[in-house]
């Protein structure tokens, strides 16, 4: 018997050998296969990002070692994490491309480019505005404790507690970047500072119990199950939160507020990214990244301009069959958005049932897709107002992914600020475009993914979603889901403003067209209220490039759908194209063109083993 245990012992201690041996040879040495290479990779930038573990809940409850803490947001992180990326780019050069099959090297490819980007961009670092009036880490920070950090224990908001407590490090780290933004010459616009003080000046205007970050806690002790808290423990808690909201939080953004209004007397234009240093080159490469195309600046212009003259004449035709005839096709589609049967009152009634209907929007055509889709998530989407604190800055809706153990849905967050700035014809595009079948269906369908390594299923390539987006709301309407002209009206309307982004994104940036300039342009071509135009074209200074993906990315899929259906005629059905372009990831669209092409190639028909 003792010789027995002794052999099963050495087994266990060879065993336990070989695994160390294969965790370092995977972990610090170029590992033996390219998959074991993709989750390290993967595995160490996650490691590095508890706020990202926390949104994404990919982990075991038992091996949650990371909800206590916020990221490292210092430059020197920043640097050691721009050093990774290179030395990781080199290491998956050295691996043989050409002995993967096609699947694989969709994968090589994918993270090649990915990794490619962030490497050419490191130049222009100090190029962008970390706080600006929509993002930064003011509003992400508030809204991640919110909507990500979950709290199912009395250990879960503890962990909140030490998170409000760790906001003072969290905001130095950010104020040295900015800091070092400004040594280099990168001053952000006049409007940014003036708006991101106010913003920050209401948000520590409550008292502390008063505070959302405070009542979002009580809140969600309330709806932990009966017996898991007592009174006291919640007290307690409650205590500590307001003690950290009043001397952590509030601090931490006083010495925020101390710097930009120090900033305010530098910040007195409103220029584009040729103005930052070395901008011309900056916005090239921003125009590259953003699109995952080899368009120039200018040629993004001229696109943009074909564009508009396209959609306007559709938008036309339907505005004079209503009647409207004299003016530009905004000043119009503006005459009929603000008709009073057109909106939702700006009432705590009127939010709740626009959000009603949006949800309604989506049940429905949730309902209805019929054969068009193989691939369905099974993840749910829901629609939630905007928080009250971020709505006067944030954009008309975004999108945000669930997690993937399923305990939170995906949400489509509607800007409820002034319920009048969006026209009831407006709303189908936008339930579209956020939820089914748009980002809801592409993100939750690439979580889901399988077979794929774990990059695939989160990497994100703006072009391809949002260009998916855009996509799905023209095929909404070409499944007859908006049959009413007006309805239509507003899916042009939406389009437009994304062919107005082409002109006005390069007129800033590469042009040098003043804020004016643009907003005026924005204005008469898209029927939009002046303060959405307002809130997107200052979204385009701060942010340069982005907003030229969705018309890149939708133009991209069509033009391959219309390829497809040429190619395979009798063959070729939407449910087909749609496994092949939404189950492999987000990708740039130069591989997605790829993958259409192998699809075409081998005669169309299912995948294999669709996702979902």
């Amino acid at each position: 018997m003792k010789g027995l245990l002794k052999g099963l012992l050495v087994v266990v201690l060879v065993i336990v050998l070989l695994a160390g041996a294969l965790f370092v040879h995977v972990w610090y040495f170029k590992p033996a296969k390219i998959d074991w290479f993709y989750g390290r990779v993967f595995g160490q930038f996650a490691l590095q990002s508890p706020m990202m573990l926390s949104s994404m809940r990919i982990l075991p409850a038992w091996a949650d070692f990371y909800s206590d803490d916020l990221d490292d947001l210092s430059p020197a992180h920043a640097d050691a994490m721009a050093a990774k990326l290179a030395r990781e780019l080199d290491t998956l050069r050295t691996y043989d491309r050409g002995k993967l099959d096609a699947e694989g090297q969709l994968s090589y490819d994918s993270l090649d480019f990915f990794l490619a980007n962030q490497v050419e961009g490191e130049r222009f670092r100090w190029n962008d505005f970390p706080v600006n009036q929509m993002s930064g880490i003011q509003s992400s920070l508030p809204n991640f404790l919110a909507q990500q950090h979950a709290i199912g224990s009395v250990g879960d908001a503890r962990n909140y507690i030490k998170r409000l407590e760790l906001f003072p490090r969290a905001f130095g780290q950010v104020l040295e970047g900015l800091r070092l933004r400004e040594q280099h010459g990168a001053i952000p616009p006049q409007f940014l500072v003036e708006k991101v003080l106010r913003q920050m000046g209401d948000f520590i205007a409550p008292a502390p119990r008063e505070h959302m970050l405070y009542t979002n806690l009580a809140g969600k002790l309330d709806k932990l199950p009966t017996g898991t808290l007592d009174a006291a423990t919640r007290d307690e808690l409650l205590a500590n939160a307001a003690g950290a909201i009043e001397g952590s939080v509030y601090p931490a953004y006083r010495s925020l507020i101390d710097y930009f209004a120090a900033l305010q007397p530098k910040a007195q234009l409103n220029q584009g990214a040729w103005s930052l240093p070395d901008g011309e080159a900056y916005y090239a490469w921003a125009v590259r990244s953003h699109t995952t195309t080899t368009m120039t600046p200018e040629e993004v212009h001229t696109l943009g301009l074909a564009e508009v003259a396209r959609i306007a004449a559709e938008m036309d035709a339907i505005l004079r069959d209503k009647g409207l005839v004299d003016g530009t096709v905004g000043a119009r589609v503006q005459t009929l958005a603000r008709a009073p049967a057109q909106m939702y009152a700006n009432s705590e009634d009127g939010k709740k049932a626009m959000l009603a209907e949006y949800q309604a929007i989506l049940d429905d055509i949730n309902g209805k897709l019929g054969d068009t889709f193989r691939a369905r998530p099974k993840l749910g989407v829901e629609v939630r107002a905007v928080p009250a604190f971020s709505e006067k800055t944030a954009p008309g809706a975004y999108y945000e992914p669930g997690a993937f153990d399923g305990s939170r849905p995906g949400v489509f967050y509607a800007n409820l600020r002034d319920p009048g700035e969006t026209p009831k014809f407006a709303m189908r595009t936008l339930a579209y475009h956020e939820g089914i079948p748009g980002h809801h269906f592409q993100i939750a369908i690439a979580q889901e993914l399988t077979g794929v390594p774990f990059f695939r299923r989160v990497l994100p390539f703006t072009a391809y979603s949002e260009g998916w987006a855009l996509y799905a709301e023209r095929l909404a309407w070409e499944m007859g889901f908006e049959n009413d002209p007006l309805d239509n009206l507003g899916r042009l309307r939406d389009e437009m403003m994304r062919a107005v982004r082409l002109v006005v994104d390069s007129g800033i940036h590469y042009k040098r067209w003043t804020r004016e300039q643009a907003i005026a342009y924005m204005l008469d071509n898209t029927g939009m209220g002046e303060g959405d135009v307002t809130a997107e074209i200052e979204r385009y200074f701060v942010n340069p490039g982005q907003a030229l993906a969705y018309k890149a990315g939708m133009l991209k899929i069509l033009a391959l759908r219309e390829k497809a259906k040429t190619a395979l005629g009798a063959k070729f059905t939407l449910a087909d194209f749609h496994d092949e372009v939404l189950t492999h990831g987000a990708i740039p669209l130069s591989l997605l063109e790829r993958v259409i092409d192998d699809w075409i190639a081998r005669g169309g028909g299912p995948r294999a083993a669709p996702a979902g």
